[in-house]
């Protein structure tokens, strides 16, 4: 009888999976190679605190970031990306433009979160900042985690959204505004698997009603993109797309040649310099 189920965290070589009969084991892999993301679907061997992990159902998604030595896998069958930035420290927005090329390459919606909004004297400057993606047509949700997160839930309804941000934009406490008792949680089975190292280290997913899920993920210090080629980057911004394919020449890299149709955009005020700038240090730097 096959068993099926989702990975809810990882530890190391162990997976927590959620099955679809109910209850929860620790699944392992046959091999030596750990392919799973949070979020992924398995079949299992049948077994009952502890079982093999048989076979890797199809993905619909796959957000991961990689160099050019590895790959590393954030979360699959995720339909929605949530950004979260806020009022301080100051965050960075070519890591922001990184995660935006990722998430439209995998056809993710996206939606920004801008926290700790009760620091009046530095909203307007973290506003300004955020004020490009949301004339791209991207949500930018406003709230302060530790107060009220209610503002967010209507976004998240009917995803398995991906929870990303830089350490210290208060994403733990969000999550513990979303999911009461996420922290008790995470520690009790931390302490089960004798892992409490790699709690800040590995997505974890949390269902938030029924037809609604939540998966956090690490601190995101770094977005490499090796895995992506120019014109992927280029659709990647949003923006660039109308004036893709209009330059006068097909493999134009938009730095130094003439009739650059997205440098004439920019020039026109159509496409943000600061954007172009960010394409073109990433496009460089993948």
């Amino acid at each position: 009888m096959k068993v099926v189920g989702t990975i809810v965290a990882a530890f190391g070589r162990h997976y927590e999976i959620e099955l679809d009969r109910g209850g929860r084991l620790t699944g392992f892999p046959r091999g030596k190679k750990s392919p799973y993301a949070c979020g992924d679907r398995v079949e299992l061997a049948p077994g009952d605190d502890q079982a093999q992990i048989m076979a890797h159902l199809p993905r619909s998604s796959l957000l991961y970031r990689s160099d050019e030595y590895r790959q590393k896998l954030i979360a699959a069958n995720a339909t929605q990306l949530v950004l979260v930035v806020a009022t301080e420290p100051a965050f960075s927005e070519e890591l922001l433009d990184r995660a935006l090329v990722a998430a439209e390459h995998d056809e993710l919606s996206v939606v920004f979160v801008l926290n700790k909004c009760d620091l009046k004297d530095r909203l307007p400057a973290a506003r300004a900042v955020l004020a490009p993606y949301a004339a791209l047509g991207y949500p930018v949700v406003e709230l302060c985690a530790l107060d009220d997160a209610s503002a967010l839930r209507p976004h998240l309804a009917g995803h398995l959204s991906i929870l990303m941000g830089q350490s210290g934009m208060g994403k733990s406490t969000l999550i513990n505004a979303l999911v009461p008792g996420a922290a008790a949680a995470t520690r009790e089975i931390s302490e089960a698997l004798d892992s409490g190292k790699h709690t800040t280290t590995h997505a974890r997913l949390y269902r938030l009603d029924t037809d609604s899920r939540l998966i956090d993920s690490p601190g995101l210090q770094e977005f490499g993109l090796a895995h992506l080629g120019q014109h992927e980057i280029e659709t990647g911004f949003r923006e660039f797309r109308p004036y893709l394919g209009l330059c006068r020449f097909r493999d134009c890299h938009h730095q130094a040649e003439p009739d650059c149709a997205l440098k004439n955009a920019v020039t026109a005020g159509a496409i943000a310099t600061r954007r172009m700038g960010s394409f073109l240090r990433i496009s460089q730097h993948r």
